[in-house]
């Protein structure tokens, strides 16, 4: 078994300064028509309180792109908000996500003083139209304290349960404790009017933490949760995290080691039970985005094959060593893959690179 590369490309390319020079968390969805609804957010910089979400669209399998533009451009300079799009099992598209009041145009959202992100709250919203058009975001009240960091989609089950995670992060406020030894789950059974919550991963090891987590249904029901797993003392990494659920969320697997060592997790399910497991990779070994097809069980992730899917031409920005704490100089991460109707898979990431910016995907077929 290998993975095949069938083309590469941008879904969408940006300048090298302006307004919107850089795309970051590209997620993607097919939706009832098979077109491919790709969801990212623009910004100045690195680091700016400034993400407005967009969304480009493929019509014939994602071999070519075009922008349909902002998803909510009433809304630009009162929020930063970023949101990552699926697919329910109905056909409607789900945006999830996070939103951050500007309370100045050109300040951070990000604070090296405490090592935390400006104090923000869960959204989500609905289309009924394949994503052309969105309702007003909805909050999520946030379970704990401390704000989140959600780059992953909204889960839809079979069953109708609405499940998400988010990694706990320090606020503004030094004052203010949060439980970051953990990602957290928000869960609705009564499609986003309660939520419900607990913790997907909880991790062992003291001072620890996650960061850009998932989560996905199996074919067979189960829930699969992913996380990157970080020492928040020493800024090294541990090996990713996964727990499951049987129960549609409820209650999760003690957490595992995945024994893959990288940053950043993505999840899709093949329709055979199998999960393709996707993370970035600029620290233990050649750079770039590497692509796992698994079997996981509670003691085992079952990986049958892990492989480079994309190479990166630099690891980060300014030649730093891609620790967490240095994520304002990454050059490329945050990949996604979706399968797609043909039995191909879409692999979408963003990059900052010599070759172009924007955001960057390589079609793969598995052999």
């Amino acid at each position: 078994m290998r993975f095949e590369r069938l083309e590469e490309g941008f879904i969408n390319r940006r300048p090298e300064s302006g307004p919107t020079a850089v795309a970051a968390t590209p997620r993607c969805a097919v939706t009832d028509s098979g077109e491919v609804a790709c969801s990212c957010v623009t910004q100045a910089a690195l680091g700016g309180n400034d993400f407005k979400p967009m969304l480009s669209r493929s019509r014939d399998g994602g071999r070519t792109w075009e922008e349909q533009g902002l998803i909510w451009p009433e809304f630009q300079a009162a929020y930063s908000i970023t949101g990552a799009v699926s697919r329910s099992p109905e056909g409607a598209l789900m945006l999830f996500g996070q939103r951050t009041p500007i309370d100045v145009p050109g300040e951070s959202f990000w604070s090296d003083a405490t090592q935390g992100i400006k104090q923000n709250e869960l959204i989500w919203s609905i289309s009924s139209d394949g994503g052309r058009t969105w309702a007003e975001p909805t909050p999520v009240p946030l379970p704990i304290p401390g704000s989140a960091e959600v780059p992953g989609a909204l889960c839809v089950t079979r069953k109708g349960a609405w499940v998400g995670c988010y990694a706990p992060y320090n606020t503004f406020d030094p004052a203010v404790h949060v439980d970051r030894n953990q990602v957290v789950f928000v869960r609705s059974e009564d499609r986003g009017r309660t939520w419900g919550y607990g913790s997907m991963l909880r991790f062992e090891e003291p001072d620890s933490g996650g960061a850009e987590a998932w989560v996905i249904e199996l074919a067979d029901g189960r829930l699969l949760g992913t996380g990157w797993h970080l020492d928040l003392s020493d800024k090294t990494d541990y090996p990713n995290a996964y727990a499951l659920s049987r129960d549609g969320g409820r209650t999760w697997s003690p957490t595992r080691s995945t024994g893959t060592m990288g940053q950043s997790t993505g999840l899709g399910a093949l329709p055979d039970g199998r999960a393709l497991f996707i993370y970035n990779q600029r620290k233990y070994g050649e750079p770039g985005v590497r692509l796992a097809v698994c079997r996981p069980t509670e003691s085992d992730f079952g990986i049958e094959l892990d492989d480079l899917v994309w190479s990166a031409q630099t690891r980060t920005q300014g030649g730093t060593s891609g620790d967490h704490t240095q994520w304002q100089d990454f050059s490329f991460g945050e990949p996604s893959v979706t399968p797609l109707p043909d039995g191909s898979l879409l692999v979408a990431f963003w990059c900052i690179q010599p070759a172009g910016r924007g955001i960057g995907y390589v079609r793969l077929a598995i052999r």
